[in-house]
Protein backbone atom coordinates (compact mmCIF):
# COMPACT_ATOMS: atom_id res chain seq x y z
CA UNK A 1 0.00 0.00 0.00
CA UNK A 2 1.86 3.06 -1.24
CA UNK A 3 1.40 6.53 0.19
CA UNK A 4 -0.09 9.16 -2.07
CA UNK A 5 1.76 12.23 -0.84
CA UNK A 6 -0.02 15.30 0.38
CA UNK A 7 2.31 17.90 -0.99
CA UNK A 8 3.61 20.90 0.90
CA UNK A 9 1.11 23.27 -0.73
CA UNK A 10 -1.90 21.20 0.29
CA UNK A 11 -0.49 20.73 3.79
CA UNK A 12 -0.14 24.50 4.14
CA UNK A 13 -3.63 25.05 2.75
CA UNK A 14 -5.11 22.51 5.14
CA UNK A 15 -3.37 24.14 8.11
CA UNK A 16 -4.62 27.58 7.09
CA UNK A 17 -8.19 26.53 6.27
CA UNK A 18 -8.86 24.16 9.17
CA UNK A 19 -7.43 26.17 12.08
CA UNK A 20 -10.49 28.47 12.45
CA UNK A 21 -12.93 25.54 12.03
CA UNK A 22 -11.36 23.05 14.41
CA UNK A 23 -12.39 24.42 17.86
CA UNK A 24 -16.13 24.38 17.08
CA UNK A 25 -15.83 21.08 15.18
CA UNK A 26 -14.07 19.33 18.05
CA UNK A 27 -16.66 20.48 20.58
CA UNK A 28 -19.33 18.64 18.54
CA UNK A 29 -17.51 15.30 18.51
CA UNK A 30 -18.52 12.65 21.05
CA UNK A 31 -14.94 11.39 21.32
CA UNK A 32 -13.43 14.79 22.15
CA UNK A 33 -12.36 14.87 25.80
CA UNK A 34 -11.91 18.63 26.26
CA UNK A 35 -15.54 19.80 26.13
CA UNK A 36 -15.42 21.21 29.67
CA UNK A 37 -12.33 23.31 28.89
CA UNK A 38 -11.74 26.47 26.89
CA UNK A 39 -9.82 25.97 23.65
CA UNK A 40 -7.30 28.71 22.87
CA UNK A 41 -6.42 27.30 19.47
CA UNK A 42 -6.33 24.07 17.50
CA UNK A 43 -4.08 23.47 14.54
CA UNK A 44 -2.91 20.75 12.22
CA UNK A 45 0.49 19.37 13.25
CA UNK A 46 0.72 16.62 10.62
CA UNK A 47 -1.10 15.00 7.70
CA UNK A 48 -0.56 11.37 6.71
CA UNK A 49 -2.08 10.26 3.38
CA UNK A 50 -3.44 6.71 3.11
CA UNK A 51 -4.38 5.28 -0.29
CA UNK A 52 -7.69 3.46 -0.54
CA UNK A 53 -9.01 1.30 -3.39
CA UNK A 54 -10.97 4.07 -5.08
CA UNK A 55 -10.17 7.22 -3.12
CA UNK A 56 -7.82 8.80 -0.63
CA UNK A 57 -7.89 9.29 3.11
CA UNK A 58 -5.89 11.59 5.35
CA UNK A 59 -4.91 10.99 8.96
CA UNK A 60 -4.92 14.47 10.51
CA UNK A 61 -2.91 14.95 13.70
CA UNK A 62 -4.42 17.92 15.55
CA UNK A 63 -2.75 19.83 18.39
CA UNK A 64 -5.23 21.44 20.80
CA UNK A 65 -4.10 24.17 23.20
CA UNK A 66 -6.33 25.18 26.11
CA UNK A 67 -6.66 28.45 27.99
CA UNK A 68 -4.66 27.01 30.92
CA UNK A 69 -1.69 26.52 28.53
CA UNK A 70 -1.95 22.71 28.48
CA UNK A 71 -2.04 20.77 25.22
CA UNK A 72 -3.58 17.59 23.87
CA UNK A 73 -3.19 15.74 20.58
CA UNK A 74 -6.04 14.15 18.63
CA UNK A 75 -6.06 11.88 15.58
CA UNK A 76 -8.74 12.53 12.97
CA UNK A 77 -8.90 10.20 9.95
CA UNK A 78 -10.87 11.89 7.16
CA UNK A 79 -11.98 11.21 3.59
CA UNK A 80 -11.70 13.84 0.89
CA UNK A 81 -15.01 14.46 -0.88
CA UNK A 82 -14.71 16.80 -3.88
CA UNK A 83 -17.69 19.05 -4.83
CA UNK A 84 -18.42 19.74 -1.18
CA UNK A 85 -20.93 22.44 -2.09
CA UNK A 86 -23.30 19.93 -3.67
CA UNK A 87 -22.75 17.10 -1.18
CA UNK A 88 -25.39 16.70 1.54
CA UNK A 89 -24.53 18.04 4.99
CA UNK A 90 -24.17 15.50 7.79
CA UNK A 91 -24.43 16.40 11.44
CA UNK A 92 -21.08 17.42 13.02
CA UNK A 93 -19.18 15.25 10.54
CA UNK A 94 -17.24 17.45 8.17
CA UNK A 95 -14.68 20.20 7.70
CA UNK A 96 -14.23 22.17 4.48
CA UNK A 97 -11.39 23.71 2.51
CA UNK A 98 -10.63 24.72 -1.07
CA UNK A 99 -7.68 23.40 -3.03
CA UNK A 100 -5.18 26.01 -4.09
CA UNK A 101 -4.81 24.50 -7.58
CA UNK A 102 -8.36 24.80 -8.90
CA UNK A 103 -10.36 26.28 -6.02
CA UNK A 104 -12.53 23.14 -5.96
CA UNK A 105 -14.42 22.88 -2.61
CA UNK A 106 -13.49 19.77 -0.62
CA UNK A 107 -15.28 18.30 2.38
CA UNK A 108 -13.46 16.14 4.92
CA UNK A 109 -15.69 13.48 6.48
CA UNK A 110 -15.04 10.89 9.18
CA UNK A 111 -13.06 8.03 7.61
CA UNK A 112 -13.76 5.69 10.54
CA UNK A 113 -17.29 5.32 9.19
CA UNK A 114 -15.96 4.21 5.79
CA UNK A 115 -15.54 0.50 5.08
CA UNK A 116 -12.66 0.97 2.63
CA UNK A 117 -10.65 2.98 5.14
CA UNK A 118 -11.28 0.47 7.93
CA UNK A 119 -10.08 -2.30 5.62
CA UNK A 120 -6.99 -0.22 4.80
CA UNK A 121 -6.07 0.05 8.50
CA UNK A 122 -6.06 -3.74 8.83
CA UNK A 123 -4.03 -4.04 5.63
CA UNK A 124 -1.42 -1.64 6.99
CA UNK A 125 -0.81 -3.99 9.93
CA UNK A 126 -0.92 -6.98 7.60
CA UNK A 127 1.87 -5.46 5.50
CA UNK A 128 3.85 -3.98 8.43
CA UNK A 129 3.69 -0.73 6.47
CA UNK A 130 5.34 2.61 7.18
CA UNK A 131 3.35 5.58 5.85
CA UNK A 132 5.19 8.93 5.78
CA UNK A 133 3.48 12.23 6.53
CA UNK A 134 4.65 15.82 6.46
CA UNK A 135 6.17 15.84 9.98
CA UNK A 136 6.26 12.17 10.99
CA UNK A 137 5.09 8.70 9.97
CA UNK A 138 2.53 6.04 10.80
CA UNK A 139 4.06 2.63 11.55
CA UNK A 140 2.15 -0.66 11.55
CA UNK A 141 3.62 -3.53 13.57
CA UNK A 142 2.80 -7.12 14.50
CA UNK A 143 3.31 -9.27 17.59
CA UNK A 144 4.74 -12.77 17.52
CA UNK A 145 1.15 -14.03 17.77
CA UNK A 146 -0.07 -12.21 14.64
CA UNK A 147 0.03 -15.18 12.23
CA UNK A 148 -1.66 -17.41 14.78
CA UNK A 149 -4.44 -14.88 15.32
CA UNK A 150 -4.83 -13.94 11.66
CA UNK A 151 -3.48 -16.74 9.44
CA UNK A 152 -3.27 -16.06 5.70
CA UNK A 153 -5.97 -18.68 5.10
CA UNK A 154 -8.52 -16.50 6.91
CA UNK A 155 -8.97 -14.21 3.90
CA UNK A 156 -10.56 -10.76 3.96
CA UNK A 157 -12.53 -9.72 7.02
CA UNK A 158 -15.57 -7.45 6.87
CA UNK A 159 -15.10 -4.38 9.12
CA UNK A 160 -17.91 -3.21 11.40
CA UNK A 161 -17.57 -0.14 13.64
CA UNK A 162 -18.76 -0.61 17.22
CA UNK A 163 -21.69 1.77 17.74
CA UNK A 164 -20.87 2.82 21.30
CA UNK A 165 -18.36 5.57 20.53
CA UNK A 166 -16.51 6.93 23.51
CA UNK A 167 -12.98 8.33 23.80
CA UNK A 168 -11.75 5.65 21.39
CA UNK A 169 -13.32 4.09 18.31
CA UNK A 170 -13.46 0.30 17.98
CA UNK A 171 -13.85 -1.74 14.78
CA UNK A 172 -14.65 -5.46 14.64
CA UNK A 173 -13.27 -7.41 11.66
CA UNK A 174 -15.42 -10.43 10.85
CA UNK A 175 -15.94 -11.35 14.54
CA UNK A 176 -12.27 -12.37 14.41
CA UNK A 177 -10.24 -9.28 15.31
CA UNK A 178 -10.98 -5.93 16.95
CA UNK A 179 -9.08 -2.68 16.45
CA UNK A 180 -9.19 0.03 19.11
CA UNK A 181 -8.31 3.31 17.38
CA UNK A 182 -7.19 6.03 19.79
CA UNK A 183 -8.77 9.42 19.12
CA UNK A 184 -6.65 11.16 21.73
CA UNK A 185 -2.98 10.30 21.30
CA UNK A 186 -0.39 10.77 24.04
CA UNK A 187 3.37 10.78 23.86
CA UNK A 188 5.01 7.78 25.51
CA UNK A 189 4.51 4.02 25.84
CA UNK A 190 0.78 3.28 26.01
CA UNK A 191 0.13 0.89 28.96
CA UNK A 192 -2.69 -0.93 27.13
CA UNK A 193 -0.33 -1.74 24.27
CA UNK A 194 2.66 -2.47 26.51
CA UNK A 195 0.81 -4.79 28.90
CA UNK A 196 -1.13 -6.47 26.09
CA UNK A 197 2.11 -7.26 24.25
CA UNK A 198 3.74 -8.54 27.44
CA UNK A 199 0.83 -10.81 28.41
CA UNK A 200 0.56 -12.13 24.84
CA UNK A 201 4.24 -12.81 24.21
CA UNK A 202 5.75 -13.46 27.66
CA UNK A 203 3.05 -15.22 29.72
CA UNK A 204 0.49 -18.01 29.45
CA UNK A 205 -2.30 -15.90 30.95
CA UNK A 206 -5.27 -16.49 28.66
CA UNK A 207 -8.01 -14.34 30.22
CA UNK A 208 -7.16 -11.32 28.05
CA UNK A 209 -7.64 -10.81 24.31
CA UNK A 210 -4.26 -11.63 22.70
CA UNK A 211 -2.57 -8.72 20.91
CA UNK A 212 -2.08 -9.20 17.16
CA UNK A 213 -0.54 -5.86 16.16
CA UNK A 214 -0.67 -2.11 16.54
CA UNK A 215 -0.34 1.30 14.90
CA UNK A 216 2.08 3.97 16.14
CA UNK A 217 2.66 7.56 15.12
CA UNK A 218 6.30 8.68 15.24
CA UNK A 219 7.50 12.25 14.85
CA UNK A 220 10.78 13.06 13.16
CA UNK A 221 12.31 14.13 16.48
CA UNK A 222 11.75 10.71 18.08
CA UNK A 223 8.41 11.08 19.89
CA UNK A 224 6.01 8.14 19.66
CA UNK A 225 2.28 7.79 20.29
CA UNK A 226 0.13 4.67 20.12
CA UNK A 227 -2.52 5.11 17.44
CA UNK A 228 -4.37 1.81 17.64
CA UNK A 229 -4.17 -1.76 18.94
CA UNK A 230 -5.41 -4.88 17.14
CA UNK A 231 -6.56 -7.79 19.30
CA UNK A 232 -8.39 -11.04 18.95
CA UNK A 233 -12.14 -10.46 19.14
CA UNK A 234 -13.69 -12.42 22.02
CA UNK A 235 -17.40 -13.24 21.59
CA UNK A 236 -19.12 -12.17 24.78
CA UNK A 237 -22.44 -11.47 26.49
CA UNK A 238 -21.52 -7.90 27.44
CA UNK A 239 -19.46 -6.58 30.32
CA UNK A 240 -19.49 -7.85 33.89
CA UNK A 241 -21.32 -4.70 35.04
CA UNK A 242 -24.38 -5.56 32.91
CA UNK A 243 -24.13 -9.21 33.95
CA UNK A 244 -24.06 -8.14 37.62
CA UNK A 245 -27.10 -5.86 37.27
CA UNK A 246 -29.08 -8.71 35.68
CA UNK A 247 -28.24 -10.93 38.63
CA UNK A 248 -29.16 -8.18 41.09
CA UNK A 249 -32.53 -7.74 39.40
CA UNK A 250 -33.31 -11.36 40.24
CA UNK A 251 -32.09 -10.91 43.81
CA UNK A 252 -34.12 -7.76 44.47
CA UNK A 253 -37.14 -9.46 42.93
CA UNK A 254 -36.76 -12.34 45.38
CA UNK A 255 -36.44 -9.88 48.29
CA UNK A 256 -39.52 -7.92 47.18
CA UNK A 257 -41.63 -11.07 47.21
CA UNK A 258 -40.94 -11.63 50.93
CA UNK A 259 -43.10 -10.35 53.76
CA UNK A 260 -42.12 -7.09 55.45
CA UNK A 261 -40.93 -8.97 58.55
CA UNK A 262 -38.60 -11.22 56.56
CA UNK A 263 -37.26 -8.31 54.53
CA UNK A 264 -36.42 -6.38 57.70
CA UNK A 265 -33.86 -8.95 58.83
CA UNK A 266 -30.23 -8.15 58.07
CA UNK A 267 -28.46 -11.41 57.27
CA UNK A 268 -24.98 -10.30 56.28
CA UNK A 269 -23.23 -13.51 57.33
CA UNK A 270 -25.08 -15.99 55.10
CA UNK A 271 -27.47 -15.95 52.18
CA UNK A 272 -31.08 -16.59 53.32
CA UNK A 273 -32.82 -19.58 51.83
CA UNK A 274 -35.38 -17.52 49.85
CA UNK A 275 -32.56 -15.71 47.98
CA UNK A 276 -30.21 -18.64 47.43
CA UNK A 277 -31.31 -19.44 43.87
CA UNK A 278 -30.94 -15.81 42.79
CA UNK A 279 -27.60 -15.17 44.52
CA UNK A 280 -25.57 -18.40 44.46
CA UNK A 281 -24.84 -18.41 40.68
CA UNK A 282 -23.38 -14.91 41.00
CA UNK A 283 -21.28 -15.90 44.02
CA UNK A 284 -19.77 -18.71 41.93
CA UNK A 285 -19.03 -16.13 39.20
CA UNK A 286 -17.47 -13.79 41.78
CA UNK A 287 -15.16 -16.60 42.86
CA UNK A 288 -14.12 -17.12 39.25
CA UNK A 289 -13.48 -13.41 38.83
CA UNK A 290 -11.35 -13.46 42.00
CA UNK A 291 -9.29 -16.29 40.54
CA UNK A 292 -8.85 -14.56 37.19
CA UNK A 293 -7.83 -11.34 38.98
CA UNK A 294 -5.13 -13.17 40.95
CA UNK A 295 -3.93 -14.99 37.81
CA UNK A 296 -3.60 -11.61 36.07
CA UNK A 297 -1.52 -10.23 38.93
CA UNK A 298 0.67 -13.34 39.08
CA UNK A 299 1.33 -13.03 35.33
CA UNK A 300 2.20 -9.33 35.62
CA UNK A 301 4.62 -10.18 38.45
CA UNK A 302 6.33 -13.03 36.58
CA UNK A 303 9.00 -11.15 34.57
CA UNK A 304 12.56 -11.44 35.99
CA UNK A 305 14.42 -9.29 33.41
CA UNK A 306 12.38 -6.60 31.62
CA UNK A 307 12.79 -3.40 33.70
CA UNK A 308 9.26 -2.29 32.78
CA UNK A 309 7.80 -5.39 34.49
CA UNK A 310 10.30 -6.65 37.07
CA UNK A 311 8.66 -6.38 40.54
CA UNK A 312 10.22 -3.76 42.82
CA UNK A 313 10.02 -3.40 46.60
CA UNK A 314 8.06 -0.68 48.34
CA UNK A 315 10.36 2.12 49.48
CA UNK A 316 9.74 4.95 51.91
CA UNK A 317 10.28 7.38 49.04
CA UNK A 318 7.46 5.72 47.06
CA UNK A 319 5.24 5.62 50.14
CA UNK A 320 5.76 9.35 50.80
CA UNK A 321 4.86 10.06 47.17
CA UNK A 322 1.75 7.89 47.46
CA UNK A 323 0.70 9.64 50.67
CA UNK A 324 1.14 13.05 49.03
CA UNK A 325 -0.97 11.94 46.06
CA UNK A 326 -3.77 10.63 48.31
CA UNK A 327 -3.83 13.71 50.54
CA UNK A 328 -3.87 16.01 47.48
CA UNK A 329 -6.81 14.09 46.02
CA UNK A 330 -8.67 14.30 49.32
CA UNK A 331 -8.00 18.05 49.66
CA UNK A 332 -9.49 18.73 46.20
CA UNK A 333 -12.54 16.55 46.84
CA UNK A 334 -13.24 17.93 50.31
CA UNK A 335 -13.15 21.54 49.06
CA UNK A 336 -15.85 20.48 46.61
CA UNK A 337 -17.74 18.56 49.31
CA UNK A 338 -17.91 21.56 51.67
CA UNK A 339 -19.00 23.77 48.80
CA UNK A 340 -21.83 21.46 47.72
CA UNK A 341 -23.18 20.05 51.01
CA UNK A 342 -26.23 22.31 50.99
CA UNK A 343 -27.15 21.32 47.41
CA UNK A 344 -27.04 17.55 47.96
CA UNK A 345 -30.18 15.39 48.31
CA UNK A 346 -31.58 15.97 51.79
CA UNK A 347 -31.02 12.41 53.00
CA UNK A 348 -27.25 12.72 52.49
CA UNK A 349 -26.55 16.25 53.77
CA UNK A 350 -25.90 15.34 57.40
CA UNK A 351 -23.58 12.46 56.48
CA UNK A 352 -21.76 14.71 53.98
CA UNK A 353 -21.33 17.50 56.55
CA UNK A 354 -20.02 15.04 59.15
CA UNK A 355 -17.53 13.61 56.68
CA UNK A 356 -16.35 17.09 55.63
CA UNK A 357 -15.23 17.67 59.22
CA UNK A 358 -13.05 14.54 59.23
CA UNK A 359 -10.45 15.55 56.63
CA UNK A 360 -7.55 15.68 59.11
CA UNK A 361 -8.57 12.32 60.58
CA UNK A 362 -8.43 10.73 57.13
CA UNK A 363 -5.07 12.39 56.36
CA UNK A 364 -3.85 10.88 59.64
CA UNK A 365 -4.98 7.43 58.48
CA UNK A 366 -3.07 7.81 55.22
CA UNK A 367 0.03 8.89 57.14
CA UNK A 368 -0.21 6.07 59.69
CA UNK A 369 -0.55 3.45 56.95
CA UNK A 370 2.30 4.79 54.81
CA UNK A 371 4.83 5.99 57.39
CA UNK A 372 5.91 2.45 58.30
CA UNK A 373 7.57 0.03 55.84
CA UNK A 374 5.32 -2.11 53.66
CA UNK A 375 6.88 -5.55 53.19
CA UNK A 376 5.71 -6.37 49.67
CA UNK A 377 6.63 -5.92 46.02
CA UNK A 378 5.17 -3.42 43.60
CA UNK A 379 4.24 -4.60 40.11
CA UNK A 380 2.47 -3.40 36.99
CA UNK A 381 -1.29 -3.53 37.54
CA UNK A 382 -4.46 -2.98 35.55
CA UNK A 383 -4.87 0.49 37.06
CA UNK A 384 -8.56 1.10 36.35
CA UNK A 385 -10.09 -2.20 37.38
CA UNK A 386 -13.87 -2.49 37.72
CA UNK A 387 -16.78 -4.53 36.38
CA UNK A 388 -16.93 -2.46 33.19
CA UNK A 389 -13.38 -3.57 32.31
CA UNK A 390 -14.28 -7.27 32.29
CA UNK A 391 -16.21 -9.11 29.57
CA UNK A 392 -18.56 -11.95 30.49
CA UNK A 393 -18.37 -14.89 28.09
CA UNK A 394 -20.63 -17.94 28.20
CA UNK A 395 -18.72 -19.43 31.14
CA UNK A 396 -15.77 -17.18 31.97
CA UNK A 397 -14.40 -13.64 32.25
CA UNK A 398 -12.01 -11.78 29.94
CA UNK A 399 -10.13 -8.72 31.25
CA UNK A 400 -9.74 -5.75 28.91
CA UNK A 401 -8.50 -2.13 28.72
CA UNK A 402 -5.16 -1.89 30.48
CA UNK A 403 -4.82 1.85 29.78
CA UNK A 404 -5.14 2.81 33.45
CA UNK A 405 -7.07 5.90 34.50
CA UNK A 406 -7.23 8.04 31.32
CA UNK A 407 -7.05 11.31 33.28
CA UNK A 408 -3.57 10.45 34.58
CA UNK A 409 -0.42 11.10 32.47
CA UNK A 410 1.00 7.99 30.74
CA UNK A 411 4.20 8.03 32.84
CA UNK A 412 2.13 7.95 36.02
CA UNK A 413 -0.01 5.07 34.73
CA UNK A 414 3.11 2.96 34.15
CA UNK A 415 4.33 3.24 37.76
CA UNK A 416 4.44 -0.06 39.63
CA UNK A 417 1.93 -0.27 42.46
CA UNK A 418 0.32 -2.77 44.79
CA UNK A 419 -2.03 -5.16 42.96
CA UNK A 420 -4.34 -4.66 45.94
CA UNK A 421 -5.23 -1.33 44.30
CA UNK A 422 -6.95 -3.35 41.54
CA UNK A 423 -8.65 -5.54 44.16
CA UNK A 424 -9.96 -2.42 45.90
CA UNK A 425 -11.26 -1.10 42.58
CA UNK A 426 -13.27 -4.27 42.01
CA UNK A 427 -14.64 -4.26 45.56
CA UNK A 428 -15.84 -0.69 45.10
CA UNK A 429 -17.41 -1.72 41.79
CA UNK A 430 -19.41 -4.47 43.55
CA UNK A 431 -20.62 -1.87 46.05
CA UNK A 432 -21.69 0.48 43.24
CA UNK A 433 -23.51 -2.32 41.43
CA UNK A 434 -25.42 -3.27 44.58
CA UNK A 435 -26.86 0.26 44.90
CA UNK A 436 -27.24 1.14 41.20
CA UNK A 437 -30.75 -0.38 40.88
CA UNK A 438 -31.86 1.71 43.89
CA UNK A 439 -30.55 4.97 42.43
CA UNK A 440 -30.64 4.59 38.64
CA UNK A 441 -33.15 5.79 36.05
CA UNK A 442 -35.80 3.33 37.23
CA UNK A 443 -35.00 3.86 40.90
CA UNK A 444 -37.35 2.85 43.69
CA UNK A 445 -39.33 5.19 45.91
CA UNK A 446 -37.11 6.65 48.66
CA UNK A 447 -38.80 4.59 51.40
CA UNK A 448 -38.45 1.30 49.47
CA UNK A 449 -34.85 2.14 48.56
CA UNK A 450 -33.98 2.67 52.24
CA UNK A 451 -35.43 -0.72 53.14
CA UNK A 452 -33.70 -2.41 50.22
CA UNK A 453 -30.33 -0.78 51.01
CA UNK A 454 -29.96 -3.20 53.93
CA UNK A 455 -30.09 -6.03 51.43
CA UNK A 456 -27.74 -4.18 49.07
CA UNK A 457 -25.13 -4.11 51.85
CA UNK A 458 -25.73 -7.81 52.55
CA UNK A 459 -25.34 -8.76 48.88
CA UNK A 460 -22.15 -6.70 48.70
CA UNK A 461 -20.74 -8.47 51.77
CA UNK A 462 -21.49 -11.95 50.40
CA UNK A 463 -19.95 -11.15 47.01
CA UNK A 464 -16.85 -9.41 48.39
CA UNK A 465 -16.21 -12.33 50.74
CA UNK A 466 -16.33 -14.97 47.98
CA UNK A 467 -14.27 -12.81 45.59
CA UNK A 468 -11.53 -12.14 48.17
CA UNK A 469 -11.35 -15.72 49.42
CA UNK A 470 -10.72 -17.08 45.93
CA UNK A 471 -8.35 -14.21 45.09
CA UNK A 472 -6.07 -14.84 48.09
CA UNK A 473 -6.32 -18.62 47.70
CA UNK A 474 -5.09 -18.30 44.09
CA UNK A 475 -2.42 -15.69 44.82
CA UNK A 476 -1.00 -17.83 47.66
CA UNK A 477 2.31 -16.51 48.96
CA UNK A 478 2.84 -14.11 46.02
CA UNK A 479 5.69 -11.67 46.62
CA UNK A 480 3.44 -8.70 45.88
CA UNK A 481 1.26 -9.44 48.93
CA UNK A 482 2.35 -8.03 52.31
CA UNK A 483 3.84 -10.59 54.69
CA UNK A 484 1.09 -10.48 57.31
CA UNK A 485 -2.69 -10.63 57.11
CA UNK A 486 -2.97 -7.37 59.07
CA UNK A 487 -0.61 -5.55 56.72
CA UNK A 488 -2.47 -6.91 53.69
CA UNK A 489 -5.77 -5.69 55.09
CA UNK A 490 -4.22 -2.30 55.85
CA UNK A 491 -2.98 -1.80 52.27
CA UNK A 492 -6.32 -2.96 50.86
CA UNK A 493 -8.29 -0.56 53.07
CA UNK A 494 -5.91 2.26 52.17
CA UNK A 495 -6.75 1.83 48.49
CA UNK A 496 -10.47 1.33 49.20
CA UNK A 497 -10.51 4.67 50.99
CA UNK A 498 -8.61 6.40 48.19
CA UNK A 499 -10.97 4.95 45.57
CA UNK A 500 -14.11 5.94 47.49
CA UNK A 501 -12.81 9.51 47.87
CA UNK A 502 -12.13 9.65 44.12
CA UNK A 503 -15.70 8.40 43.51
CA UNK A 504 -17.06 11.06 45.86
CA UNK A 505 -15.40 13.77 43.77
CA UNK A 506 -16.82 12.28 40.59
CA UNK A 507 -20.38 12.12 41.93
CA UNK A 508 -20.23 15.65 43.37
CA UNK A 509 -19.27 16.92 39.92
CA UNK A 510 -21.45 14.71 37.74
CA UNK A 511 -24.18 12.80 39.58
CA UNK A 512 -25.10 14.27 43.00
CA UNK A 513 -28.03 11.87 43.44
CA UNK A 514 -25.48 8.99 43.59
CA UNK A 515 -23.29 10.65 46.22
CA UNK A 516 -24.65 8.32 48.87
CA UNK A 517 -22.70 5.32 47.52
CA UNK A 518 -19.19 6.70 48.14
CA UNK A 519 -20.38 8.45 51.33
CA UNK A 520 -21.54 5.08 52.68
CA UNK A 521 -18.32 3.43 51.56
CA UNK A 522 -16.10 6.04 53.25
CA UNK A 523 -18.16 6.02 56.47
CA UNK A 524 -17.95 2.23 56.70
CA UNK A 525 -14.18 2.28 56.22
CA UNK A 526 -13.73 4.97 58.86
CA UNK A 527 -15.77 2.93 61.36
CA UNK A 528 -13.44 -0.07 61.06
Amino acid sequence: MADVGVGREMYSELRRSLAPQLPAFLMEQRWFGGKARQISCAELSDVIPIRLQTSEALLLIVAVRYADNTEESYAMPVLRAVNAASAPETESSSLKFQTAEDGEPVRLTDALKNENFLTALLELIQQKAIVPGEKGELRALQTAAYLRLYPASTGGLQPKPVRAEQSNTSVIYGNHLILKFFRRTQEGVNPDLEIGKFLTEKTSFSSVPPLAGWLEYHTRDGKQMAQGILQQFVPNEGDAWSYTLRSLEEFYGAVARQSGETRARHLEVSVPEFARNSVEPYLVAAELLGRRTAEMHLALASEPRDPAFVPEPFTMEFQRSLEQSMVSLMARVFVLLRDKVSTLPEEWREKAANLAAREQEIAGRFHAALSKPIHAMRTRIHGDYHLGQVLRTESDFIIIDFEGEPARPIAERRIKRSPLQDVAGMLRSFHYAAFAPLLGENKMRAEDARKMSVWAESWNAWVADRYLRKYFETAGAASYLPQSREETQGVQELHLLEKAIYELGYELNNRPTWVGIPLQGISKLLSQ
